[in-house]
């Protein structure tokens, strides 16, 4: 196996980590900001240690993603397919990000792996992709919307004799936990998609066998970039997230991270499913703003965010696709 294959696609994977910490950080702090529970460097700093601190919390998920979507291709074939993958899922994190679309990195990856593996002739589980993606996909938004909804109202009723003015204050302090938790949940959501992806790198190279535990130099390496990633900040999509879907106030904004960081431990911990938590976050958003009046949700933006959900996974496959024929081309 070409060495300098496995360190380029390595060293890609950790380049999609670190587009990954800049492009999802607003996930975890874009309300703590929006609400002036935290100032911005606080946030970025806070969520870059929990990223790392949730990256070693297991690794359920990095198997989902290291042997449930496709099989693991061989050879300098199987490499292509994997640095393609993970190339098409950057240029479509660059894309969004570009345009401030809070679009997932997660599908971005998971399109990339199966765009790559198609165009490279080998297989894909298919029953893994739609169990393991695409319906937590479809159910995690909507539980986020639900129990969004559900957690405010219940917040609104246990408070409503409160003065308004000394509970906000106190949400803003609880909101300091409520985003830690976030990013603590995406540290153990995100950094491990990328450890699936550096140990099936590694089992191609024969290297790694694929049953083995994750090495740790895997886990410190991708669990850091992230951080970096995180604190290099996201501005562009936090606007997103944070104003223009609605103007949040620390109770709505506690009670969106703290629904959303609740669904991304139970998919970890409870069904090794890897979940986005731009999905978790955005949706969790929705359903809290909707308590306020209907109309106070700009359903025009989530409209727009519910459609580069959609797009995200063919996009990404389309741009590896290309990748891995570029490279066939280029190398034979």
């Amino acid at each position: 196996m070409d060495t300098l294959a496995l360190v380029v696609t390595i060293g890609v994977a950790l380049g999609f980590t670190y587009t990954n910490g800049f492009h999802d950080s607003a996930n975890a702090i874009a309300t703590s900001v929006s609400t002036r529970a935290l100032t911005p460097k606080a946030a970025l700093t806070m969520a870059a240690v929990m990223n790392l601190a949730g990256a070693f919390l297991g690794s359920g998920v990095a198997k989902t993603v290291s042997q449930g979507l496709i099989e693991t291709p061989h050879g300098s074939r199987g490499m292509a397919i994997l640095f393609a993958a993970l190339v098409g899922a950057v240029v479509w994190n660059m894309i969004t990000w570009y345009f401030g679309l809070p679009s997932s990195s997660s599908h971005a990856l998971f399109g990339g792996m199966v765009g790559a593996a198609l165009a490279g002739s080998s297989v894909v589980y298919w029953m893994g992709v739609v169990e393991k993606i695409v319906i937590p996909m479809i159910l995690s938004p909507i539980v986020g919307l639900l129990f969004g909804y559900l957690v405010m109202v219940g917040i609104l009723w246990l408070f409503r004799k409160s003065n308004p003015h000394r509970a906000k204050r106190g949400f803003r302090i609880a909101q300091t936990v409520s985003a830690a938790a976030m990013a603590l949940g995406h540290g153990l959501q995100d950094a491990q998609k990328t450890m699936g992806v550096v140990v099936m790198a590694l089992v191609i190279a024969d290297l790694e066998q694929p049953n083995a535990a994750i090495p740790v130099w895997v886990k410190l390496s991708c669990a850091l970039v992230l951080s970096l990633g995180t604190y290099a900040g996201g501005w562009r999509i936090m606007r997103t997230l944070g104003r223009r879907i609605i103007e949040l106030d620390p109770p709505q904004g506690f009670a969106a991270e703290t629904t959303a960081a609740s669904v991304m431990y139970t998919a970890s911990f409870m069904f090794h499913a890897p979940i986005s938590t731009t999905h978790v976050i955005t949706s969790a958003i929705m359903g809290v703003g909707s308590t306020k009046r209907f109309k106070a949700v700009r359903w025009g933006v989530a409209k727009n965010i519910i459609m580069g959900w959609f797009i995200t996974m063919p996009a990404a496959a389309l741009f590896a696709a290309l990748s891995f024929w570029t490279v066939k081309l280029a190398f034979g």
